[in-house]
C-alpha cells in the first residue's frame, strides 16, 4: 500500500512543506506526494509548475479543473479523489476545524490529519521534542501542530524547568511577551504601519499563546501557570519573545545556559539583531527557515533572585512548525518514534546549536 503525504494550501507552510517531502521523500519513506490548490491565480503559476516537476502531484476541485490546465498545469486528481487515497493530510489552511467537520471526520482512508497554529481544538495539539510521548496510535487520528510562537514558549519551559522523568516541573510562573512581525516577507497585505498591541482575550492566560502552551502541557499531565502578550511590529524579519520565568527552585545562569545548550533543537546566539538571524536562514536554511524551535540570544539572558530567569529570543517562525508537521506526519505513516527520528535525519542540518 503506497504512503501518501496530501498537503492542503500551498502558503507560507504549505509550499516549503512540500518541498521537504518531495525533496526526501525517498528516505523519509514516502512514495507519493500531492496537494491541493484552491483558485487558479496567474501570479502562482511558476510556484505550481516548480512544485510539479519537483514531483508533487496537483489536485483541485472539479469545477475549476479546466482553468488549471488552461494555465498549463497538470492535474493528476480531483481534490475529493487525493484527500480519500491518502495515507496523512496536512492542512496549511486557516480552515482547518471547517474542513475536519465538512471533509476529514467522513473520511475512512487516511491514518491522520494535521492541522496548523490557529486551529485549536482541531486535535492532540503537538510540538516536536515537547510531548512526542502523548501521541497514541490509533487514538490520535487529528492533531494540531501548535503556532511557531507556542513552540518556542514550551521548548523554552521543557529545556528550563523539565526536572526528569516523573517530577514536577521547576516552574512557578511563566510570563512571555510575544513581539510578533507584521507578515510574512512573501505577504502583500496585512502590513502595519506602527506597533500594535494585541488584546488580553483569555483572563487566565491572555493571548493564545500561552493558552495553547498550557492545554499541550495538560497532555503531559503538567498545570502550567502561564501567561502571554502580543504586540505586533512593522517589521518582516522575525518574531521575538521576552520571557520571565519563575521558578520554584534555585538556579545560576551557568545551568541556565548549559540546559539550553544540551537541547539539539535549541539554537544559540549571540546576535541581537533580527535581522541577523533572519540573514543566516535565508543563506543557510531550507527554503530560508531555521528549523530550530527557538534562537536564545545569549546575551539578554539574566538570572534575577536566584529563580528568576529572564532573557529574549527569536521565533523561527514556520521553520519549527515545519520541523513538527513532518514527524507527526511521519509518526502517523509508521508511530515509532526511533523509526520517526531516522526518517528525520535529512532535516538534521537544518537544526543548527549556533547562528
Amino acid at each position: 500500500m503506497k504512503r501518501i503525504v496530501h498537503v492542503v494550501g500551498t502558503g507560507t507552510i504549505g509550499e516549503p512543506l512540500l518541498g521537504l517531502f518531495t525533496d526526501f521523500r525517498e528516505r523519509m519513506g514516502v512514495d507519493e506526494v500531492t496537494f491541493h490548490k484552491r483558485t487558479p491565480l496567474a501570479h502562482d503559476r511558476s510556484r505550481l509548475r516548480h512544485l510539479i516537476e519537483r514531483g508533487a502531484k496537483l489536485a483541485v476541485d472539479e469545477d475549476v479543473r479546466s482553468e488549471f490546465e488552461k494555465m498549463g498545469h497538470e492535474v493528476s486528481y480531483d481534490s475529493r479523489e487525493a484527500l480519500e487515497r491518502a495515507t496523512v493530510v496536512v492542512d496549511c489552511t486557516p480552515a482547518g476545524n471547517d474542513n475536519k467537520e465538512k471533509l476529514y471526520e467522513g473520511l475512512t482512508g487516511p491514518k491522520g490529519f494535521l492541522a496548523q497554529g490557529s486551529e485549536f481544538g482541531f486535535g492532540k495539539p503537538y510540538a516536536r521534542g515537547v510531548n512526542d510521548e502523548t501521541l497514541v496510535p490509533g487514538e490520535d487520528r487529528f492533531i494540531q501542530i501548535v503556532s511557531c510562537n507556542t513552540h518556542n514558549i514550551t521548548t523554552l519551559i521543557k529545556t528550563i524547568c523539565n526536572e526528569g522523568p516523573d517530577k514536577e516541573y521547576s516552574l512557578h510562573k511563566g510570563t512571555f511577551v510575544c513581539m510578533r512581525r507584521a507578515n510574512d516577507i512573501s505577504q502583500a497585505d496585512s502590513f502595519v504601519p506602527a506597533p500594535n498591541v494585541g488584546k488580553h482575550e483569555d483572563p487566565d492566560f491572555g493571548t493564545h499563546h500561552a493558552r495553547d502552551a498550557h492545554y499541550l502541557f495538560e497532555t503531559l499531565h503538567k498545570d502550567m501557570n502561564l501567561f502571554s502578550s502580543a504586540v505586533k511590529l512593522n517589521t518582516q524579519y522575525m518574531h521575538s519573545i521576552w520571557f520571565n520565568l519563575d521558578l520554584t527552585r534555585d538556579i545560576t545562569i551557568e545551568e541556565v545556559r548549559r540546559r539550553l545548550r544540551d537541547n539539539p533543537l535549541v539554537a544559540m546566539t549571540d546576535k541581537r539583531y533580527a535581522n541577523l538571524i533572519f540573514s543566516f536562514g535565508r543563506d543557510h536554511g531550507y527554503y530560508g527557515r531555521i528549523l530550530s524551535q527557538t534562537v536564545l540570544v545569549n546575551p539578554t539572558l539574566a538570572v534575577r533572585r536566584k529563580r528568576e530567569v529572564y532573557g529574549f529570543c527569536f521565533t523561527p517562525q514556520d521553520g519549527n512548525s515545519l520541523l513538527s508537521s513532518v514527524a507527526a506526519a511521519l509518526w502517523l505513516m509508521d508511530p515509532d518514534w526511533e523509526s520517526v527520528a531516522t526518517r528525520l535525519s535529512p532535516l538534521k542540518r537544518w537544526l543548527y546549536r549556533e547562528i
